[in-house]
């Protein structure tokens, strides 16, 4: 069994197994047309239930023959330009060598004796980031598993810099279309049920800072205390960027913590076209950046970044086995000191491996495609008699329904849009994303693919009209 064990004497083993791998999956891209087959959860449970994993095949060759069965021809591929679902983007090719890189070498990022110029190179990009967004001489932060764990760890740094035991009292803003995550992390971090403050947003889903005003003066009156502003640089749902110029002035005027949670919009960071959309965030105390999102990183590739690095000491904990106190006056660069892991992954290699192959203005440029890609299916959907669609796009994605030409009670159209979406889903032939706007349901597109079209929406759309005309018409003459 040790010949499975990577070292010097299985190289050549090694070589010719990713090989093998590598051409499976470049053959399984060079001929998928379409994002998704249409299996179902029934359909394809028995093939892997059916395996019993006490009973090795001993083979690459034939694993591979099997993951191609139970994994690679049914899964959705992002890649392609009809996948417009979720934040999911298309993979930059430097980002995936470099994930082959660091799962073969291993390096762990918490401590310096177990990743030596590892921890140069995220500190570098942690650096980087901070200047690109503006925050100053004494910024810093740390790579992350994503979103969440990046917006859990600016609160929980949020918490200790408001100075209160009393943690009933804590009061955290956020938009109402803000992400699932602060709420989460409220109770992560023992505040009350109470704790975090919705905030009413604008005709184009941005925070209204009238609101938080209002609600900040509230939070006074009562003798509570406020905690944090979250900030939103592109929501989930609407690609909404808030009014942060104004969010930090009302932050800065009642002395409260402003973290934007730019795990969508950061992006823009590296825009040659929209940097402008993001002002504002340079006046942040914490900011969330996901790479994987807009920066076209592989899963995961996320970070935290704070204005005053000596608050990441709120993360803090020395262990004797680990990264004793005496390291720090050694200057051993140790960066399981600010973060809330302890192993972790170079993830920071792969944006490293893209920014020196495409370089910044590289990632940027597929940005702003998609972005322009927005701009253009807002001008199809606004002038589509069939559609509804919510607001502008701010970034690249678009919030829409079905609307019939005959008149149909709210609920049934509703209906109509929930099917479409199944309908396509099952069809394989796209995938799009849904929610909820004012209690009714609506269709997304997020748009992170510089490869999909007009024409590909224009498809799509009418793909939907399709399928929803179809429940309609079956509705009616289930009723006749």
């Amino acid at each position: 069994m040790r010949s499975h064990l990577l070292n010097d004497t299985t190289a050549e083993q090694y070589r010719r197994s990713v090989t093998e791998g590598v051409e499976r999956v470049a053959a399984k891209l060079a001929t998928t047309d379409r994002p998704f087959t249409g299996i179902t959860v029934d359909a394809l449970s028995p093939r892997i239930d059916g395996i019993d994993l006490d009973e090795p095949l001993h083979d690459t060759a034939a694993v591979l023959d099997e993951l191609e069965d139970v994994y690679l021809r049914d899964a959705v591929y992002f890649h392609h330009p009809r996948y417009l679902a979720h934040l999911n983007c298309p993979v930059a090719i430097p980002a995936v060598l470099g994930e082959a890189v660091l799962s073969a070498v291993n390096s762990s990022l918490d401590t310096w004796d177990q990743s030596a110029g590892g921890t140069l190179i995220e500190r570098k990009l942690i650096d980087w980031t901070c200047a690109r967004i503006g925050l100053g001489p004494a910024a810093d932060g740390v790579f992350t598993s994503g979103g969440t764990q990046s917006n859990l760890q600016a609160l929980l740094l949020a918490r200790e810099e408001a100075k209160t035991e009393d943690f009933a009292s804590l009061r955290i803003f956020a938009s109402e279309v803000s992400h699932f995550s602060v709420k989460k992390s409220a109770k992560l971090l023992g505040l009350g049920p109470d704790a975090v403050v919705s905030v009413p947003v604008d005709r184009d889903k941005r925070m209204q800072t009238v609101a938080l005003a209002r609600e900040l003066e509230r939070c006074a009156q009562d003798g509570l205390v406020p905690m944090a502003v979250v900030a939103t640089g592109g929501t989930t749902d609407f690609g909404s960027i808030d009014p942060l110029p104004e969010i930090a002035g009302l932050c800065e005027q009642y002395g409260v913590w402003m973290h934007v949670d730019a795990a969508y919009g950061c992006g823009l960071l590296a825009s040659l076209k929209y940097r402008d959309r993001i002002t504002g965030i340079e006046r942040a105390d914490s900011v969330t950046v996901d790479y994987h999102k807009s920066f076209f990183q592989p899963v995961s590739s996320s970070a935290v970044l704070v204005r005053d690095a000596a608050t990441l000491r709120h993360a803090t904990y020395h262990a004797e086995y680990l990264n004793p106190r005496r390291m720090v006056q050694e200057r051993i660069p140790n960066q399981v000191d600010k973060s809330l892991q302890t192993t972790r992954r170079f993830d920071a290699l792969k944006l490293w491996m893209t920014l020196r192959v495409m370089g910044a203005d590289g990632i940027g440029e597929l940005f702003d495609e998609v972005c322009d890609l927005a701009a253009e299916g807002w001008k199809l959907l606004a002038a589509d008699p069939r559609f509804d669609v919510v607001v502008r796009p701010s970034l690249s994605t678009l919030v829409f329904r079905y609307i019939p030409a005959d008149v149909t009670d709210p609920a049934g159209i509703d209906r109509a849009n929930l099917y479409a979406r199944k309908a396509l889903f099952a069809s394989g032939d796209a995938v799009v994303a849904g929610t909820k706007v004012a209690g009714r349901h609506y269709l997304k597109f997020t748009l992170l693919n510089p490869e999909t079209t007009t024409a590909d929406i224009a498809a799509v759309l009418d793909l939907i009209a399709g399928h929803a005309e179809q429940y309609l018409g079956d509705s009616l003459d289930r009723a006749s």
